[in-house]
């Protein structure tokens, strides 16, 4: 189906928006949105009705609406003044209001297919199981091999993070040699939103019953930033599962770290992150791009200021960074007795190499790699990332990682490939 507004032509079956013959990049769920409200012209499509059909097997928060209708708006050019496509019923809905010419006689949908550019969105199957506290986190199992567990870091979303190509592309070739397990931290993603407890002992807990729920007994453990954490809190308590751990950026001794330059602004952080975490404008969250990621190019960093938005609301990340400070396990590292590796970035800001020695020192036979990066997330296109790669693999004992192909290779960093967050 077909359809032409002003100098627009939108093609649904082909996912094409067009201005005058160019195309007009959008992403998925943008794209989706427009479909809806052209394919309903001059109706009003309530709010409900619209997250239904955009989300329909997730619960996420109006404002994810919100941001689709702003960049939906700049994209069309349509002002806040004088609005000629899109008019805003208050507290009710959205209205396509530009007269639209339909090219083709196709019927009308009334759904939306998400998509993605090489896989299909049903290959994740996204699981729920809900905690002691009645929270409903999000999980996700995919691959097959030794079973290979992620303790999720600050924020997370399994839905947004897996139709990233790129970031596909890894986890994809980890499911190549590992069932791996993958949740969303309570608070974000597509776990509950609306929960009071962020403690540590809560993310441990929640860890663990996680893993009760499906029934593993042994498993590799990998966990980055405070999923490092996490990940060794819970390999001290169950010695008896966690067959091997891996750490990467981890942190022992609380978040920021001891003397760090970064202490001096975290209060100002968390109050930006309250302040202006939501808004359409990146600028507040490009703070944190840049802090983790100083080399990212334009297409990695647009798509960190999308991620870091659309995985939480301000408060949410606000007070899940404000319990950081409060992380000590350094009692509990000599009590991890598995096989340990850990991995830091040599020159990263945000958590000091010095931070993964001590915790490598403190941990009986724990093998300590130190990566030539400025990042604490190690990308693809850096030459830290095959350095990586090579190590995570071999420790993991993936027999056939030196064949042609089979490992991921380096890459541009202006193709929009993003972090392994491991």
């Amino acid at each position: 189906m077909i359809f032409r507004f002003e100098s627009f032509q939108l093609d649904i079956a082909e996912r094409r928006l067009l201005r005058s013959g160019e195309l007009i990049p959008l992403r998925a769920k943008v794209f989706d949105t427009l479909c809806i409200l052209v394919e309903n012209h001059g109706r009003l499509i309530r709010k409900d009705d619209l997250m239904q059909r955009l989300w329909p097997d997730s619960v996420v928060e109006e404002n994810n609406l919100d941001h689709n209708i702003s960049k939906l708006r700049r994209a069309l050019q349509d002002g806040t003044n004088g609005q000629k496509f899109i008019e805003t019923v208050p507290r009710q809905g959205y209205r396509f209001i530009a007269e639209v010419q339909q090219l083709s006689s196709s019927p009308i949908l009334h759904t939306v297919t998400p998509l993605l550019e090489t896989q299909s969105i049903s290959e994740q199957e996204v699981q729920f199981f809900t905690t002691s506290d009645g929270v409903r986190l999000a999980y996700t199992i995919g691959g097959s091999g030794p079973r290979l567990v992620r303790a999720v870091d600050w924020l997370n979303h399994l839905d947004f993070e897996w139709k990233n190509p790129f970031r596909r592309h890894w986890f994809s070739e980890i499911m190549g040699h590992n069932t791996f397990l993958r949740y969303d931290q309570r608070g974000s993603g597509l776990s509950d939103w609306n929960v009071d407890d962020f403690s540590f002992e809560r993310s441990v807990a929640d860890f663990e019953e996680l893993i009760s729920a499906v029934g593993w007994d042994k498993f590799a453990l990998v966990g980055s930033c405070q999923g490092g954490a996490i990940g060794t809190a819970y390999a001290a308590n169950h010695p008896e599962r966690v067959t091997k751990l891996i750490l990467v950026g981890a942190f022992a001794r609380g978040w920021p770290p001891p003397d760090s330059m970064i202490t001096e602004q975290f209060n100002a952080m968390l109050t930006l992150i309250r302040l202006g975490w939501g808004r359409d404008n990146p600028a507040f969250r490009q703070l944190w791009t840049t802090l983790f990621r100083p080399d990212a190019g334009p297409a990695e960093t647009e798509w960190m200021n999308e991620f870091q938005r659309i995985t939480s609301s301000p408060e949410n990340a606000a007070r899940m960074m404000a319990e950081f400070p409060k992380i000590d396990i350094t009692d509990v590292l000599p009590k991890v007795c598995c096989p340990t590796l850990v991995i830091h970035s040599r020159d990263e800001a945000v958590v000091p190499a010095r931070e993964g020695r001590f915790i490598a020192s403190r941990i009986r036979g724990a093998r300590f790699v130190e990566l030539s990066s400025r990042s604490h997330e190690i990308v693809p296109g850096e030459p830290a990332w095959q350095n990586f790669v090579d190590e995570f693999s071999k420790f993991l004992g993936w027999t056939d990682q030196k064949k042609e192909g089979n490992l991921p290779k380096a890459a541009s960093q202006e193709d929009g490939r993003s972090a392994a967050p491991v």
